[in-house]
């Protein structure tokens, strides 16, 4: 680890709870379960369709590796890559693109694939941005949901997004309370990335 990290031998599980990482909240198993389960939705409804999958860089890397995988269907892949957070826990409030799409999606069936959607704020301004390059459609497609009450989420698309309903999101892989998580393509200050599960993290340690 870099930046200040602290280091350990023994691995990378050895030193995670000194670092701050907490319990598993979604192991490898239930992971590969349900991403298995939303490839095989999304091949169910976009039959006869070659959707383009727009990957939110970088925490949903290892995500739609994983989802493209399930998906039996032609599919092709672009990138975006936008800042709110920074190495902070807190959102900044301010959404800028770092990188752009490389493919026209005009006419195109795109699926948004996000990591995780909190406050909604980057949610709603790439679905604005999408949008207004004239996919034939656009839905989105996220790992996780964190929200005040996830027991109350809805289900499928319209599931609200902390209370913005308006950002609909297709396709949830989990929803968990609001607690700052690391694993699986998610990070703090781009470190545990790699772990094969989704733990807590303690913001305060």
């Amino acid at each position: 680890m870099t930046d200040g990290a602290k280091t350990h031998d023994g691995g990378l599980e050895a030193g995670l709870v000194a670092d701050g990482v907490g319990e598993i909240l979604v192991g490898a198993d239930d992971i590969a379960r349900r991403v298995r389960e939303i490839g095989e939705q999304i091949t169910d409804e976009y039959r006869g369709r070659k959707p383009l999958m727009v990957v939110v860089l970088k925490g949903a890397v290892l995500f739609s590796a994983d989802l493209i995988r399930a998906i039996d269907l032609p599919v092709e892949i672009d990138f975006m890559a936008v800042s709110s957070y920074g190495a902070s826990t807190r959102s900044s409030g301010v959404v800028r693109i770092m990188k752009d799409l490389d493919v026209d999606i005009t006419g195109r069936d795109v699926i948004l694939v996000e990591d995780i959607v909190d406050s909604g704020l980057t949610l709603q301004y790439l679905r604005k941005s999408i949008n207004a390059r004239g996919p034939a459609s656009l839905a989105v497609c996220a790992l996780l949901l964190r929200e005040e009450d996830a027991a109350d989420a809805a289900d499928g698309a319209g599931a609200p997004v902390n209370g913005v309903a308006s950002t609909p999101i297709e396709y949830v892989g989990f929803r968990l309370p609001k607690v700052w998580v690391v694993g699986y393509g998610l990070d703090l200050d781009q470190r545990y990335r790699n772990l094969p599960d989704i733990r807590a993290f303690d913001e305060d340690h």
